[in-house]
């Protein structure tokens, strides 16, 4: 708490005497005494805290000063009417009130991290920012700034599926590989899919037709993820090679990360269950020889032994990382508890995201998924989301009509 000032000291004590004298002369119960004499402390107290920011918050907002600062300051970015001049930048036109104010005065505080408005905000007083948040929160709602693509609304698993063609040759059009030897994708976790497409690409893993995946993005690779982790993988025949039996007891070692009878429950680590035996046979060998690397692979076993754990885990059913596919509406329903139509309350902090520049929900959501914006609830809700899911949830809202 701010330290209080020797007259501030004198107020309270002479508030709280007030409150003594007649309750210690009336001879009240002690509850109400208590009751009374909390007020007469806490009241005042809770008056000290209140900022500048805070109570310049409650005056109403002066537009035309406001239009004023936006003119001087703002339009280079931001255009008198509210609208991004470039991807990236925010459309503010319309813009909750309390939500532009305190953002301001995050930039301000250097609580938010942006170059040009920290230094512009530290020009302005607070009536200032305030009046600036008020004229453009009082503008109309910007026509007309959604040109998205159809593609830009597909959901991460539409998307995934797009791109599954380029792997169906050597993976299957499901990801149930028919090919000795490559590894089956179907109901893969998706996080580890995409850690090992990026082993491959930089190195890590050798694999021919790299460059395939070079020409994938990093959204592509993600929808993939997603695609096939909601695939159903197929049951396979033992192999000719191999116990199953014998392998089984070389599993326990396993279970601990890969699950039960080789099926993962972590997004990151993979199944290994009605995988080709002939790829468990090589990923497990190289691992043992330390051509591929993991902290935890620590492996001893003979080349007989690594046969017979591959014909188990070749053997065991497996099942989908993911249940069914996940549509933008789905992702988009826990911001709508905030964000939402219905939701219209003018002194919430909450912002307008329908109409939005997507480039700015994108670099938002990131901002508050890596914890540089300072939001508990939006990082907790932000924090599991890739960059499929955020590019399939900035699109839906950008694609919105602005209110």
């Amino acid at each position: 708490m701010a330290r209080m000032h020797k007259g501030t000291y004198r107020a309270v004590f002479t508030e709280s005497r007030a409150i003594l004298s007649p309750v210690l002369r009336s001879g009240s119960s002690p509850r109400r005494f208590v009751r009374r004499f909390a007020l007469g402390i806490v009241l005042p107290l809770v008056l000290i805290g209140c900022g500048e920011d805070t109570k310049t918050a409650m005056v109403p907002p002066d537009i035309g000063a406001g239009k004023s600062v936006a003119e001087a300051q703002c339009v280079g970015c931001h255009s008198l009417d509210g609208r991004g001049r470039a991807p990236g930048i925010p459309h503010m036109a319309a813009q909750v009130d309390q939500y532009l104010f305190e953002s301001l005065v995050a930039y301000k505080e250097e609580k938010r991290t942006h170059a040009a408005l920290r230094d512009m905000t530290k020009e302005l007083s607070s009536a200032e920012i305030r009046n600036v948040a008020g004229y453009y929160a009082s503008l109309p709602p910007l026509e007309g700034v959604a040109e998205m693509k159809p593609e830009d609304l597909m959901s991460p698993y539409e998307k995934g599926k797009a791109q599954a063609g380029v792997c169906a040759n050597c993976h299957g059009d499901d990801g149930n590989s028919k090919t000795s030897g490559t590894p089956s994708l179907a109901g893969q976790q998706p996080l580890y899919f995409v850690s090992a497409v990026r082993a491959y690409l930089d190195g890590r893993r050798s694999i021919s037709g790299k460059e395939m995946l070079r020409e994938l993005s990093h959204v592509d690779i993600e929808s993939l993820a997603m695609y096939y982790a909601t695939q159903t993988p197929a049951r396979r025949d033992a192999p000719t090679f191999g116990d199953a039996a014998a392998g089984e007891p070389l599993s326990a070692r396993c279970g601990g990360c890969h699950g039960a009878r080789g099926v993962s429950h972590d997004t990151a680590t993979p199944s290994l269950a009605a995988q080709d035996p002939l790829y468990l046979v090589g990923a497990i060998k190289a691992y043992r020889d330390r051509s591929r690397q993991h902290d935890g692979m620590l492996i001893d076993d003979t080349d007989k032994e690594i046969a017979n754990l591959a014909a188990f885990y070749a053997t065991q059913q497996s099942a989908s990382a993911e249940s069914r596919p996940i549509t933008a509406p789905e992702l988009a329903a826990k911001c709508n508890r905030c964000h939402g139509a219905e939701v219209k309350n003018p002194t919430m902090a909450i912002p307008k995201i329908s109409g939005q520049d997507k480039d700015y929900l994108v670099k938002a959501l990131r901002a508050y998924r890596d914890g540089k914006r300072g939001s508990s609830m939006m990082h907790r809700m932000s924090l599991p989301y890739s960059e499929a899911i955020i590019e399939s949830v900035a699109s839906l809202y950008a694609n919105q009509p602005a209110r």
